[in-house]
């Protein structure tokens, strides 16, 4: 009986050895991740510092020589040394301004569908997956998409309707073309309205179930709660959700450079052709060569310059409506 007693409390006490054994591993482990998280961080900071200096120092002869003209000039012509970025500035700017007026109002009726609506189950899980599915198409299948299916069955009709009814407004001045303005923000919209959705259905589920009903309680219609409860409650989600997809319509290359036109202007109609930054990076930069490659990285450095502008805008709105 002694010699069982024996090795149960010799069992009992190994047990508390590898036990005590296993936190002070973990202790010490502690540490090491803190320190393995904090060069991670230090280092993507340097690949980031690395790439503005990198970018900077090559296109920096292109900015000293044009001065402020480069982002004001609206002539670019390599050939006879005159780079000026504001057709493209412009264009980045216009089509990305469109692709979020057509996208954030569809993005956020799908996500009410999906979160505020009795959707059945068989009907919500497709529609769910489908709007998912569409973040994760390559960007050049958007563009052949557009260009061989949406612009003759929609954007040039589309264009020709704006033109003949709306025409005596300038944005809609004609002659209309398909490829265009219009053309490159109507794909960009079908190709951040998945992101915004997604988010903003994440943001929709987070609401407390509580605050919905009480506000029903208190005599309020689906659409006073919707206004009242989850679009208060989600004002600074709805506007990261909103600015990660703007994110996405500056940097677009490819489908947008298929469907904007390719024509370096600067043109009140949205329905004629223009260009954009990165798709004239796209366009020009394997036969490019001297200056002319300086300042196809000079436009990307204006091009990163507001990125990081539009993200830190974005934080401050989301910091100052988190504190109403």
């Amino acid at each position: 009986m002694s010699s069982v007693s024996g090795e149960v409390a010799a069992g009992a006490s190994a047990g508390t050895g590898r036990k005590w054994q296993r936190r002070g591993l973990s202790r010490r482990a502690d540490p090491l991740f803190l320190l393995l998280a904090a060069l991670s961080g230090v280092l993507i900071l340097l690949v980031l510092a690395y790439m503005v200096i990198s970018t900077t120092g090559t296109a920096l002869p292109v900015f000293t020589k044009e001065g402020i003209t480069f982002l004001t000039g609206k002539e670019w012509s390599p050939s006879a040394g005159k780079f000026g970025a504001l057709p493209f500035i412009y264009g980045t700017v216009v089509t990305s301004v469109i692709a979020l007026v057509i996208a954030v109002p569809l993005s956020l009726a799908v996500a009410l569908f999906l979160t505020e609506y009795p959707v059945p189950r068989r009907l919500r899980g497709p529609i769910t997956y489908a709007v998912d599915l569409l973040a994760a198409v390559p960007s050049v299948i958007y563009g052949l998409w557009g260009v061989f299916v949406l612009l003759p069955l929609f954007l040039q009709p589309a264009a020709d309707f704006l033109n003949k009814y709306l025409g005596f407004i300038p944005i809609f001045a004609g002659p209309p073309s398909g490829l265009s303005y219009f053309g490159a923000g109507v794909i960009l919209a079908i190709m951040v309205t998945p992101i915004i959705s997604s988010m903003c259905r994440e943001v929709f589920a987070t609401v407390p179930d509580s605050d919905r009903q009480a506000a029903y309680a208190l005599g309020a219609t689906r659409w006073e709660m919707i206004r009242e409860v989850v679009f208060s409650h989600s004002r600074s989600g709805i506007i990261g959700a909103v600015m990660l997809g703007l994110g996405r319509a500056l940097g677009e290359t490819i489908a947008v450079a298929l469907l904007i036109g390719s024509r370096p202007v600067v043109d009140a109609s949205v329905l004629r052709p223009g260009y954009s930054m990165a798709a004239v990076i796209a366009n020009q930069f394997q036969e490019a060569t001297g200056d002319h490659i300086r300042a196809l990285v000079a436009i990307g450095v204006v091009l990163f310059a507001i990125t990081i502008v539009i993200n830190m805008a974005a934080r401050a709105m989301v910091w100052r409506f988190s504190r109403l």
